[in-house]
């Protein structure tokens, strides 16, 4: 196989604003011109088509990505030099593809077909305008009525009132539905099942503009159908596109490990193990953290009381063998109905809040350090 893409060095300034927008396409070439407004629909771009350099030239400056079709290349010698310009050509044998790259200030000479997979990942990178990925943490019980999926809720819910960007997934089909607990099973929105054929990329934005809208966050959870599963490619591909997003992405884990969920805790930051202070819970846990760690490093445990004798959360966390993240507070929101107005961890100044926010400033700081 030739070349797919490979860099350029050359000295530049990068485009001007720095702010994303519509990647601007130079060709003459009408198949080339056709496979590249392709490969901006599937990344979710609408591009700006010129066959030489645009009058005025404000859009070449502006533009996030500049695909120059190798028929173009002599017409946009006399260009401004700017970054994130990709010489896009066929012929793999052609040697001096790499002159014109250097006349033109190509951060990138791409063959098709070989670089379509590498250009579509370029093209919805800087069309959303990637930057930090979302800070992922997932949560699940020790053992079944651990009250997980509540602190998930209560997580997401105040990391939404911190006015962070964030995205709650229910990564358990057999829980209920975390929509139901936030009162929104009725709330407009695509669940996981429509998410079932997705493979490779998907776009972020259009993954958030999709999803139910409940309590300032988006909700990705089941419905009340008769799927059960989605394939591990389409988990992959959704988680993906939501910590491209950034902010932060809470998930709700089953207790259970099938290919699926092993494709959630790799893409996890950390790990909460929901435990209640019993030994029979303890010990449920255990064998739930052996499984957990074999995919995700990070997994730490949150206690909750109310205590058997002789335990605490120091001595459930040292039992189990990983850090304390502390206790999980004992509140009316742990046992509200399911479909309640008000969510867990809604009470601003209720304990179960107050230990959620404080979680996220000790995450969101170990984070900014790494």
């Amino acid at each position: 196989m030739g070349t797919v893409t490979a860099a350029v060095t050359h000295e530049g300034e990068p485009a001007a604003g720095g702010r994303p927008g519509r990647p601007l396409i130079v060709t003459e070439d009408e198949d080339l011109l056709d496979d590249l407004l392709r490969l901006c629909a599937a990344a979710g771009a609408k591009a700006e088509v010129h066959h030489g350099v645009p009058e005025p030239r404000g859009s070449w400056e502006a533009a996030p990505l500049v695909l120059v079709g190798d028929d173009a290349a002599r017409r946009v010698r006399g260009a401004a030099r700017r970054r994130g310009v990709v010489l896009v050509g066929r012929d793999q044998d052609d040697s001096g593809v790499w002159k014109r790259a250097v006349e033109i200030g190509a951060d990138h000479v791409l063959m098709l077909p070989d670089g379509e997979q590498w250009l579509v990942d370029r093209i919805a990178d800087v069309t959303e305008g990637v930057g930090r990925p979302a800070l992922t943490v997932g949560v699940i019980g020790g053992r079944g009525g651990a009250g997980a999926s509540t602190l998930a809720c209560a997580l997401a819910v105040t990391s939404a009132r911190e006015g962070l960007r964030t995205l709650l997934v229910d990564a358990d089909p057999l829980g209920g539905g975390l929509d139901v607990l936030l009162g929104g099973e009725s709330a407009e929105g695509l669940r996981w099942p429509a998410f079932a054929a997705s493979r490779g990329r998907v776009g972020g934005g259009a993954l958030e503009e999709s999803l139910p809208r409940l309590h300032s966050l988006r909700v990705l959870s089941w419905d009340r159908g008769d799927r059960i599963a989605v394939p591990p490619q389409a988990v992959r591909a959704v988680l993906a596109a939501a910590r491209r997003r950034g902010g932060t992405v809470v998930v709700d884990l089953p207790r259970r490990l099938d290919d699926g969920v092993a494709e959630v805790l790799s893409q996890l930051d950390l790990g909460v193990l929901v435990v209640p202070a019993e030994l029979r819970a303890v010990a449920a846990a255990g064998r739930v953290a052996s499984a957990v760690g074999m995919v995700l490093r990070d997994l730490r445990v949150a206690v909750r009381g109310p205590y058997a004798p002789g335990l605490d959360d120091r001595e459930v966390a040292r039992l189990l063998g990983l850090p304390l993240v502390g206790e999980v507070p004992v509140e009316s929101a742990l046992q509200r109905p399911r479909g309640s107005d008000s969510p867990p961890g809604a009470a601003v100044r209720g304990p179960l809040a107050r230990f959620c926010k404080e979680f996220w400033e000790r995450a969101l700081a170990e984070a900014g350090a790494a």
